[in-house]
């Protein structure tokens, strides 16, 4: 039922470099020591692994780590960096992997890369589906920017840098949105790629939880552990599958 983009061999190939802030220390020590806590003894999962950014380190602490992404050129770039991370290839949404896990989650806006309510709903579930009792989903979502989107204007900037640009466009009667990626490379050439998202605000993902037989645990302003406000642009979010306790 997968309603994503299929990301290519030339986008997986490219990947790594072209997410480099997201693999700096200060980006993704948070991330994995937030998420290596929760996991306890493990197993966990991980929904859309994609070239390992957060799985390979958890590995390196110990935490055995399983993962489900759609993309085979995605996980080929994977297994060239680590051969030890069970992978299924398939959607998020209805694929399974053997086991019951402590943990599941889903980082970098992922659930966005589903393009319907109703396939996100089925991640949620096939997310619970995966969960030992007392086992925790972990989401990491950014808040939509319609906010600084004035009357007239089509596109909200999200990143601007010397060698990247980036552009949101959204539909708002349709929850749908395009990101607009515009890359300046060492020769000077200007390449541009686009992917599409569904966005989703944090009360209808409480709600996606709740069909799903989940419960809010906590809502965080990101892996650092800031509250979350009216003025928070991204959540890390956790709902707990009900059951015996999982210590943290």
């Amino acid at each position: 039922m997968t309603s994503s983009d299929l990301w290519d061999a030339q986008t997986a190939e490219r990947y790594d470099e072209d997410s480099a802030f997201m693999f700096a220390p200060e980006v993704l020590g948070p991330a994995v020591a937030f998420l290596s806590a929760l996991a306890g003894d493990g197993p966990v999962l991980e929904f859309a692994i994609g070239t390992g950014r957060v799985a390979i380190p958890l590995v390196e602490r110990g935490v055995p780590v399983s993962g489900i992404d759609l993309s085979q050129p995605m996980v080929d770039q994977l297994r060239s960096k680590c051969r030890d991370i069970p992978v299924v290839v398939g959607d998020m949404a209805t694929s399974a992997i053997p086991g019951q896990f402590s943990l599941v989650y889903l980082v970098w806006n992922g659930l966005g890369n589903l393009r319907t309510q109703a396939a996100q709903v089925a991640c949620f579930r096939n997310a619970a589906r995966h969960l030992a009792p007392g086992g925790r989903f972990v989401i990491e979502l950014w808040i939509p920017g319609i906010r600084r989107l004035p009357p007239g204007q089509v596109a909200v900037p999200f990143h601007v840098g010397e060698h990247h640009v980036g552009l949101d466009t959204f539909d708002l009667t349709t929850q749908q949105g395009t990101s607009h990626h515009y890359r300046r490379h060492p020769d000077g050439t200007v390449t541009y790629g686009a992917s599409n998202f569904r966005y989703v605000w944090p009360a209808e993902c409480d709600l996606m939880a709740q069909l799903a037989g989940m419960e809010l645990e906590s809502r965080l302003a990101g892996w650092s552990g800031d509250p979350f406000t009216n003025d928070s642009e991204s959540h890390v979010s956790v709902w707990r599958k009900p059951g015996a306790a999982t210590p943290l």
